[in-house]
């Protein structure tokens, strides 16, 4: 099977497409675990236009495409003083999971973030196909704790990917 998608940096007219993709993948992911009001409460306040073009001007966002259709995206903190990075989302279709995609954008974010060492995150405990994803790609748990989210709490795992930067040869 080819690699149909491409990664790239987002732009403002992919505004609605992202949108999209993050409701979606929420409310497939959260879906028995946060209540659908609350999911979208959140959904419209982290990702109404606003919010995302506050995003774009000061965090890194990257989108998959295939086939010209944005199926995922990526959006990372600016990398700290101390080399410290945070990977706030990382959202694909549901359909699209498990064929690369998901590995790909984390990596074009290592790629791009300059002088990165260590990239935060956090997971929710009942996100299990997050959770493994991560792990799989090297995260480590740091902490666990009861987390407040709209009067819902939540299980939620910090974890960190300790990055080994290639020297350029």
């Amino acid at each position: 099977m080819g690699m149909g998608f491409i990664i790239r940096q987002m732009k403002k007219r992919d505004i609605a497409q992202v949108q999209q993709v993050a409701i979606e993948s929420w409310h497939a992911t959260y879906d028995g675990i946060i209540p659908l009001a609350v999911q979208d409460r959140f959904l419209d306040g982290a990702y109404n236009d606003k919010s995302m073009k506050h995003r774009l001007k000061s965090s890194l966002l990257f989108v998959a495409e295939l086939d010209g259709r944005i199926v995922g995206f990526a959006n990372f903190s600016n990398v700290d003083q101390r080399g410290k990075a945070e990977l706030g989302a990382l959202y694909l279709y549901p359909e699209h999971q498990g064929a690369g995609i998901g590995t790909a954008l984390l990596q074009e974010g290592i790629k791009q973030l300059e002088g990165v060492r260590e990239i935060y995150l956090h997971v929710e405990k009942q996100n299990r196909i997050g959770a493994r994803f991560y792990e799989a790609k090297g995260f480590e748990v740091l902490e666990e704790f009861a987390d407040e989210f709209d009067g819902h709490i939540l299980q939620t795992v910090r974890m960190v990917l300790y990055v080994k930067k290639r020297s350029r040869v």
